[in-house]
Formats: C-alpha cells, sequence, structure tokens
C-alpha cells in the first residue's frame, strides 16, 4: 500500500456509508405525502419498504463474496450507485405516477444497494480493528441508526418545500457523494497487519488483542455448529427488537395510556437508546468477549419481556422498552466483531452477508406474529409470552456455543501440546 491508511479515518468513512444507507429507517416520512399527492394506499407503499429490506438480506448473502474479490472500494462505489439510483429512480416513478416503477427503483435497485453497502465497509473494519473490533463496527452501525434520526426531518422539511419526487432526487445525489467520499478512502489493511504497528498485541493494559478461533471460507463456516447457533441467536434477537419497533405506539397507548404525541415522542426516543446501544454494547463485548455479551442480551431482554405484560407505571414501561432496543442495535454492532472471533476474516463479508439472512426472516416474522397473536386474542401479552420462550432458547443456544467454542480451544491447545 503507497499510502498509509489512518484506520480511524477509515472508520469514519464507514460511518458516511452508513449514515446515508440507514436513512432507510425515515422511510414512512414519505408514507402520507405520497398518498395525499398520488392516492397510493399505505399498504402500497409500505410494500416498498418491505422489499427493500427483503433484498437488503438477499444481496448482503449473495454478494458478499464479491466484496472479498473485489475489495470493500469497489464494492462500497457500486453500493453508492445502486442505493442512489434506487432513490433517484424513487423520485422519477413519483412523478410519473408509476408504482410498480417505484417498487423496482425503491424496493429492488435501492435495497441491493442497501445490503451491499452494509456489508461492505463493516468487513473491512474488523481487519483494522483486531484489538477494537467492537468499538469499530459499533461506530460505523451507529450510523446506520443514526440515518434515520438525520434524514428523517430533513426529508419531512423538503417535502414540504419542493414535494416528494424532488426530496428524492436531493437526498439521492446527496447520498451519492456521501457514499462516494466514503468509499473512496476505504481501503483492506495491508497483508499480516497488526493494530499499534506491529508492535505486540496490546494496545492498553485492558485490551488485548486475541487469537481468532478459526480461519474459514465462507462454505467452510455454513457447515459447522456455531454457525448455525449465530444465525438463530441474531435471528431471535432482531424478531424481539423488530417486535416491539413494528408496534411501539399502539403497544405503549394501550398498556399505559400514552397519548398519541407521547407514543410519538417514546418512538423517536427509542432510535436514540438503539444507536446508544451499537457502540456501548459493542464496545464493552471488547472487554467481556461476545459470546458473554450475547447470554447477557437475552438475560435482560426475558426479564424485560416477562415483566412488561404486568407494567403500569409509565416510567419503568418507557425504561424496559428503551432497554430492549440498546441490546436490539448492540447485537448488529456486535456480530461483525462475533464473525471475525469465531470464523476469522478470510471471508468474513461473505459470512457476514449469509447471517444477515436472519435479518430479513427476523423482519417478517416478528410483526407477522405480534399482529396475528394481537388480532387472535385482542391482547399482546401472548406475543410478549411467544418472544420470551424463543429468549430462553435463544440463552440456551449462546451458553451451547460457548461450550463449542470452549471445546474447540481446548482441542487447538492439546494439538499445539503435542507438535510443541
Amino acid at each position: 500500500m503507497k499510502n498509509k491508511k489512518n484506520r480511524w479515518l477509515i472508520a469514519l468513512s464507514a460511518v458516511a456509508i452508513h449514515l446515508s444507507i440507514g436513512s432507510t429507517y425515515a422511510y414512512s416520512v414519505y408514507t402520507n405525502p405520497l398518498g395525499q399527492s398520488i392516492g397510493w394506499k399505505s399498504t402500497q407503499v409500505t410494500l416498498a419498504f418491505t422489499i427493500a429490506i427483503a433484498f437488503l438480506g438477499i444481496s448482503a448473502a449473495t454478494l458478499g463474496r464479491m466484496v472479498e474479490r473485489k475489495g470493500p472500494r469497489k464494492s462500497a462505489m457500486l453500493a453508492a450507485i445502486l442505493f442512489s439510483l434506487g432513490q433517484i429512480g424513487a423520485g422519477f416513478a413519483v412523478f410519473i405516477q408509476s408504482l410498480p416503477l417505484f417498487l423496482i427503483m425503491y424496493g429492488v435497485v435501492g435495497g441491493i444497494g442497501l445490503g451491499l453497502g452494509y456489508i461492505s465497509p463493516v468487513s473491512t473494519l474488523v481487519k483494522w480493528f483486531p484489538d477494537r473490533r467492537g468499538l469499530a463496527t459499533g461506530i460505523a452501525v451507529f450510523g446506520f441508526g443514526a440515518g434515520a434520526l438525520v434524514t428523517s426531518p430533513v426529508a419531512a422539511r423538503l417535502i414540504e418545500t419542493i414535494g416528494v419526487s424532488n426530496t428524492f432526487f436531493v437526498l439521492g445525489i446527496t447520498y451519492l457523494l456521501l457514499m462516494m467520499s466514503g468509499a473512496s478512502y476505504i481501503a483492506r489493511p495491508p497483508e499480516n497487519w497488526m493494530a499499534n504497528e506491529g508492535k505486540g498485541t496490546q494496545i492498553n493494559s485492558k485490551n488485548v488483542f486475541k487469537q481468532d478461533l478459526s480461519q474459514l471460507t465462507a462454505n467452510q463456516a455454513i457447515k459447522t455448529k456455531r454457525f448455525w447457533m449465530l444465525w438463530a441467536m441474531i435471528f431471535i434477537n432482531i424478531s424481539s427488537g423488530i417486535m416491539i419497533i413494528s408496534v411501539a405506539s399502539p403497544l405503549s397507548q394501550e398498556m399505559v395510556g400514552l397519548s398519541v404525541a407521547s407514543a410519538a415522542s417514546m418512538v423517536g426516543l427509542m432510535g436514540i437508546f438503539n444507536g446508544g446501544g451499537r457502540i456501548g454494547w459493542s464496545s464493552v463485548s471488547d472487554y467481556i468477549g461476545r459470546p458473554t455479551v450475547f447470554s447477557i442480551f437475552f438475560m435482560i431482554q426475558i426479564i424485560a419481556f416477562i415483566a412488561l405484560p404486568n407494567v403500569t407505571n409509565v416510567l419503568l414501561f418507557q425504561f424496559l422498552i428503551f432497554l430492549i432496543m440498546t441490546v436490539y442495535g448492540g447485537g448488529f454492532a456486535a456480530l461483525p466483531a462475533f464473525i471475525g472471533d469465531i470464523f476469522g476474516t478470510k471471508e468474513l463479508g461473505a459470512i457476514h452477508g449469509y447471517i444477515l439472512t436472519a435479518w430479513s426472516s427476523a423482519g417478517i416474522v416478528g410483526p407477522i406474529a405480534v399482529s396475528y397473536l394481537h388480532e387472535a386474542t385482542g391482547s399482546y401479552t401472548p406475543a410478549f409470552l411467544f418472544i420470551t420462550v424463543l429468549l430462553v432458547i435463544a440463552l440456551l443456544i449462546s451458553f451451547m456455543i460457548q461450550l463449542d467454542i470452549k471445546k474447540i480451544r481446548k482441542t487447538q491447545t492439546s494439538k499445539l501440546l503435542k507438535t510443541g
């Protein structure tokens, strides 16, 4: 590498990319304006978001190998083009009032850019921060969570002043510039690169680099028990969080009597705790380990989901909701580092892509399950019990993956002693 890269600027570049694609979570600001200006039904408008999340998982799983083969810069640039093209194309679809074109541009084209843009910088950051994997990926994924907080008021204001289609045009061009600037600096670290200029592995007295459990290809990884255990843990963690996100406003109104305005404020604060949990929990995982953090995630959620149906105090109710949101965000941030720990960085992007299919699956299962159970019983309590059962299963799996890791470590140590 001719020019020496600063790994913290690499992290900042990743934030620029994730900040742009994270705007997807502000999509609801378009629902009413599109209905009022064109007459599209809310279900039709929401379908574009559903398609985008589905293609996030599909593209992450299928294009992860391309990230490893072509490198993060080219992959991130392609993501910038596709995501921005999806936004601009959506604006043109609104202009000519074509719903099918809108679904294709925002959902399919933009969704592919979304998935590719998500995995491209994160897999690279894990390689640049062997000593602080959790913190580094937490910073980047925090950008994804913060994207909605930044975009929501900006998009709402633009819609009022220049209209929906022009808002898509302006934001699409903005995302292209921001993502391209981030992609232009991103690069892999030099071969066998170590933090602190390779002089020892200890960065400070508390934070020590640990050897990866293995160095596997994506095909090798999916044949292991720990891959599917991790997939199941991520699926359940995301399902529980998305369940809360999908019904947060009506849930709070029904269970503790919040007004519509107060419920809306709570939903806004949920985004802040979601983002904060991405940095906070992922940083903690650098010190106590990713397996331990995930076990803590599930313990916290089991307690919260058991308590919530019986809580009548507004402040306690909101505290538990916010706590669940920190865990939801923390799971996303700790995941890439966890993958690096147990599968290595050889094909981290591809493995990360495969596991992100759990996100798409949970995005369907979580909301559908809670809606069905609520409609069938007239109460949210059965939905909480259903998620609690899943969380108990996830906690058991988290213990099992720790035992599996210890078993592999023990086998590796025995082989070293024999060969030594």
